[in-house]
């Protein structure tokens, strides 16, 4: 280039990060002030550009650093003799500012010892360096718990470094540390460039957590698969639990188990007679009593109801449409169930899904008032399955099931009480019709 020459021309490489801004370039002039003039008449190009931004200062000042600001920069004093000076600025990357890679890996080490052990701490970090820059931290320096260690005598340290490839410097250091005292537990850390490399030391004798926090956490785990256990299969688990230790009811010398009130109507009476019968009889072994006769007439319990009702263990009504349409549904449906409440203490009310939409307000809320008082069933279409939420709700507000593993085993009544009575005892001894052997007797 024109402007520059060459016997006054030197070459000032910058690295980025090495330092903070600003980044200062000076004028290498012996600048003579003219007595002529108070101030220097003193210039700047780039590249033989003139800076006028920056005329009658002796340097360059640069908030940031990158690779555009490289070339030739001339400073130029105007005077009796022209002097001029070049530096061409060369902008690098600071290797020395980028972060180090610690072996085998940065971040928390947990060591677990007793007081009056030794202890090694091993730290080894890769960094990136080059020779030429000046100001380049290579060292390891060792710290616990923020505080630098001074004390060599009980910290030994033992550096080395090496380069494994040009441009990179591998350094090492091993700290050794007796451990006297429980305040020599703690955070070491080996720091280089401000970037650290932990190391926990814990007394191995003191309390430990580990177990109780292992037991916490298996104990959620078993009270969640308990829940989704329970959540799925509570049903199973009740019905589990009444047929294994769940109370008999047959020492009340009732006949039936359950007595079933409904609408004669075809729909009512093909649920009853095709449906729900043949599952308690056939599956469950229950005795059923039906009654499509009007439980209440006039609001009051008939004697036919209270008859039956002193027969049977339990009470089930088809609360269908056709049965709401009743009397004593229709006119004082609160009434009606406090009537059925005072004979039974917790009927079986089994509603239908697509009837139970077309119920009255007020028979819902009498409902949903008593339902502490009532066990309230509703049959829905995908309730024929018998393993369906149906049928084991039912189940289990019917009487626990007496089951017999032969055909021998006789009466419930005589079995289950141990009664005594020869005239309930299958084997009497006065029935025994065999032959004396001995018909003198003692008379012979």
């Amino acid at each position: 280039q024109t402007c520059v020459d060459e016997s006054r021309f030197k070459e000032q490489m910058l690295y980025v990060g090495q330092q903070g801004p600003p980044y200062r370039l000076n004028c290498p002039l012996e600048l003579v002030q003219p007595q002529s003039s108070p101030q220097l008449k003193l210039t700047w190009q780039k590249d033989c550009e003139q800076l006028l931004a920056q005329e009658g200062k002796t340097y360059l000042e640069f908030s940031s650093l990158s690779l555009k600001d490289q070339g030739n920069y001339t400073c130029v004093q105007q005077g009796n003799s022209t002097a001029s000076f070049t530096v061409r600025l060369i902008v690098k990357e600071s290797q020395c500012s980028k972060a180090p890679e610690f072996k085998p890996n940065e971040g928390l080490t947990s060591l677990w010892r007793n007081v009056g052990s030794t202890v090694k701490l091993n730290c080894t970090a890769l960094l990136l360096w080059d020779p030429r820059e000046e100001q380049c931290d290579t060292t390891l320096q060792w710290s616990k718990d923020g505080q630098p260690l001074t004390n060599h005598t009980l910290h030994k340290q033992n550096t080395s470094s090496w380069s494994p490839v040009v441009g990179q410097l591998m350094v090492n250091s091993l700290l050794v540390i007796t451990l006297r005292e429980l305040d020599d537990f703690g955070l070491y850390s080996c720091t280089v460039r401000n970037i650290s490399s932990d190391f926990s030391l814990q007394n191995s004798n003191g309390p430990s957590h580990t177990a109780a926090v292992i037991a916490a956490i298996l104990l959620l785990l078993f009270l969640t698969v308990a829940a989704v256990v329970y959540s799925r299969c509570h049903l199973n688990i009740k019905l589990w639990y009444r047929n294994s230790y769940g109370e008999y009811e047959l020492s009340d010398g009732k006949l039936y188990d359950a007595y079933v009130s409904y609408v004669n109507n075809d729909h009512d009476r093909k649920f009853v007679n095709f449906i729900l019968k043949p599952h308690l009889e056939n599956k469950n072994a229950y005795k059923v009593l039906l009654n499509d006769n009007d439980i209440l007439p006039g609001s009051e319990p008939s004697a036919e109801l209270l008859m039956n009702m002193s027969r049977s263990r339990r009470l089930i009504v088809l609360l269908s449409y056709a049965y709401l349409e009743q009397d004593w549904c229709s006119n004082n449906f609160r009434q009606g169930l406090l009537h059925i409440l005072e004979i039974c203490q917790r009927p079986i009310l089994i509603m239908l899904e697509g009837q139970s939409k077309r119920m009255r307000p007020e028979i819902k809320q009498q409902l949903t008032e008593h339902q502490h008082r009532i066990t309230l069933l509703t049959w829905r279409h995908n309730s024929v399955t018998p393993s369906s939420v149906f049928w084991k709700e039912l189940a289990l507000a019917m009487p626990r099931r007496v089951v017999f593993h032969s055909e021998s085993a006789g009466d419930p009544q005589t079995v289950l009480q141990d009664d005594k009575d020869p005239m309930l005892t299958l084997d009497a001894d006065y029935l025994d019709c065999r032959s004396d052997t001995d018909p003198a007797g003692d008379l012979g």
